[in-house]
């Protein structure tokens, strides 16, 4: 694992891990949730980052200023796009960087995806992908919300792939939030009945390995 630093600040890095021996590899971009908030952090990646390299690609699992520490809107958003720019590794396939995250990270994945170059597909585990309509986005975005900036599907056409997968019993991010989305952008719609929010992240569910299926099919494995 190398650990990648994309500025001063102590949340300003990222892991990668990339395959022994192979050649250069598609890259899933790790974006952790927890509603951007500090106290959460990539430890919440490492799991998923450690399976997807032991299924043939580098994972590169981010931290980014959060709530509470120095963190909010746009500052989480572009160090987001700056721990993309600072991808570089002979080692990687940088044709093909897909973007996976879970709950708020599922927001700053898809949201990547339409503002980043290098992206080239999106996996939504449960994401926050309409924040005028979850009211925890106000903590992120502040009392004066720009919307049309921040929220994945206001960016519609995002350019690139999404898959958005879901569970029916989420109580976080209530389903609607994914239906909405694929409403507005057609994207492809994963509905995993009877599944809850932290399920997506537990790398010993049927819920993981869909999420997983999909990034690797975004990143053609």
């Amino acid at each position: 694992m190398d650990r990648i630093t994309y500025g001063d600040h102590p949340s300003q890095f990222a892991e990668l891990t990339v395959p022994v021996g192979a050649d250069p590899v598609p890259v899933v971009v790790v974006i952790h949730g927890g509603f951007w908030m500090q106290q959460y952090d990539l430890d919440l990646g490492r799991p998923l980052a450690a399976d997807l390299v032991a299924h043939g690609v580098a994972a590169y699992n981010v931290e980014y200023r959060r709530l509470g520490g120095d963190g909010g809107w746009p500052t989480t958003g572009d160090d987001v796009l700056a721990a993309l720019d600072a991808l570089d590794d002979p080692r990687l396939d940088l044709g093909t960087v897909v973007a996976l995250g879970h709950s708020a990270g599922g927001h700053l994945a898809v949201w990547a995806a339409a503002r980043h170059d290098l992206v080239t597909g999106a996996v939504s585990q449960a994401g926050v992908l309409d924040l005028a309509a979850h009211p925890r986005s106000r903590q992120l975005l502040g009392p004066d919300p720009d919307y049309a900036d921040a929220s994945p599907v206001e960016q519609v056409p995002i350019g690139v792939p999404v898959v958005c997968v879901h569970g029916t019993a989420d109580e976080n991010v209530p389903i609607a939030q994914s239906e909405a989305f694929q409403a507005a952008s057609g994207c492809e719609l994963v509905r995993l009945e009877g599944v809850g929010h932290m399920d997506l992240v537990d790398v010993t569910t049927p819920a993981w390995k869909a999420c997983r299926d999909a990034a690797l099919r975004l990143a053609g494995r």
